[in-house]
């Protein structure tokens, strides 16, 4: 005889919407990971260019492409958004910023702030070029 449960099944993300902090606690984990592959590719980048400017020039040409502006843009994204975020979990470490109103302004500041670090930093290179 099998038992019939009538009870609702647990929120889902089907159902549940994540709190903000704890959208920005999975981008800050996996900008992580994104930073740790992203320096396996600059390490690749280097070793290329030790290996003289034959060896270079492919790899040149792929970081200079449209794929590879995507790919450095998100890793100039990664860096600063897992900075800004490290940011506000020191100020939680300090005792700062627990109520929910300023633990949601802080998660929009540090996005906002990666933002716009991530533009001006892309602005400054390209007019330094």
């Amino acid at each position: 005889m099998a038992l019939k449960d009538s009870r609702p099944l647990s929120p889902h993300l089907q159902i549940y919407k994540l709190p903000l902090t704890a959208m920005m606690s999975v981008l800050h984990r996996g900008t992580g990971v994104v930073i740790s592959i992203g320096t396996l590719f600059l390490v690749w980048i280097l070793a290329k260019a030790a290996m003289g400017p034959e060896a270079f020039e492919g790899t040149q040409n792929l970081v200079g492409s449209w794929f590879g502006y995507l790919v450095l843009f998100g890793f100039t994204f990664s860096l600063y958004a897992h900075f800004c975020n490290g940011i506000r979990h020191l100020l939680w470490d300090m005792g700062y910023g627990f109520d929910v109103s300023k633990a949601n302004a802080g998660a929009i500041a540090s996005l906002g702030a990666a933002i716009a670090l991530t533009v001006l930093t892309w602005i400054v290179a390209f007019a330094a070029s």
